[in-house]
């Protein structure tokens, strides 16, 4: 039993600690190009989830794991046959019932560990700033080290592409579809542009029908991935974002919280 994780304890060990932060993963169910898993958004949040919070519990923080929520808004995939979808209301309304579950409970610091770009949890905080005793943070992970990955990821990643493959490689890569050869069995990943020009340049933006923009819904190239990337983009992910859990966990909740 891992008592930093909530699935794994019990209630009589609920009742002989205490917790000062959750965090709350969230998933998708959705393709990933030809060689990745549907569960893919889901493997990464939790697997980064368990390691963050068991680095943070060992350094002291009082954080709890919760349950990784394996479904996200996909209506821009729905051509595709089981993206399973929901809506951003209804996305919205699923995480304001926990949060609530929570506050009732005591707890008042809570992550939310977003592992999957079509979840916009931003208007959420801001709608239930001030309106519930619980401050929120966010972390879309795949953002939480975009300032290294050039470092050493050769093509931009978008989904399913070398980054996302390489943490699959490292951590689940049983599910990683190879050829007789050991081949990815995906295609480059290519994107096709828009034939308005301020569409590609960015500065204008719209939701992105993804059968129309991909040929197998794989959106960045993961040919060069190797697990070794994965796990070094792990080790970051993991020094990051565990001490700020850990630096959250003994932050005291007075009037200027959280400056």
């Amino acid at each position: 039993m891992r008592p930093w994780i909530l699935a794994e304890t019990n209630y009589g060990q609920i009742r002989q600690g205490s917790v000062e932060v959750a965090v709350l993963p969230f998933g998708a169910t959705e393709p990933h190009n030809l060689h990745l898993p549907y569960g893919t958004d889901t493997w990464e949040a939790q697997i980064i989830a368990e390691r963050i919070c068991e680095a943070a519990h060992a350094r002291g923080a009082k954080v709890m794991l919760l349950p990784t929520i394996p479904y996200g808004t996909e209506t821009n995939l729905r051509e595709f046959p089981f993206a399973m979808n929901l809506n951003p209301s209804t996305l919205l309304a699923v995480v304001s019932d926990l949060v609530d579950s929570l506050t009732r409970h005591g707890v008042r610091k809570i992550l939310l560990l977003n592992s999957h770009g079509g979840n916009d949890f931003k208007p959420l905080l801001r709608e239930l700033h001030g309106k519930c005793d619980a401050h929120l943070f966010l972390c879309d992970w795949f953002r939480a080290t975009q300032d290294i990955q050039g470092e050493f990821f050769e093509n931009p990643d978008d989904h399913a592409g070398e980054m996302e493959t390489s943490l699959a490689l490292a951590y689940f890569g049983h599910l990683v579809a190879r050829d007789v050869e050991g081949k990815l069995t995906a295609d480059d990943g290519a994107k096709s542009p828009s034939r308005f020009e301020a569409i590609n340049q960015g500065w204008v933006s719209l939701t992105r029908p993804w059968h129309l923009l991909t040929t197998n819904s794989g959106a960045g190239n993961p040919h060069h991935a190797t697990a070794e990337k994965g796990q070094r983009l792990m080790e970051i992910l993991v020094e990051r974002l565990s001490t700020f859990l850990v630096e959250l966990s003994q932050s005291p909740l007075d009037e200027r919280f959280p400056f």
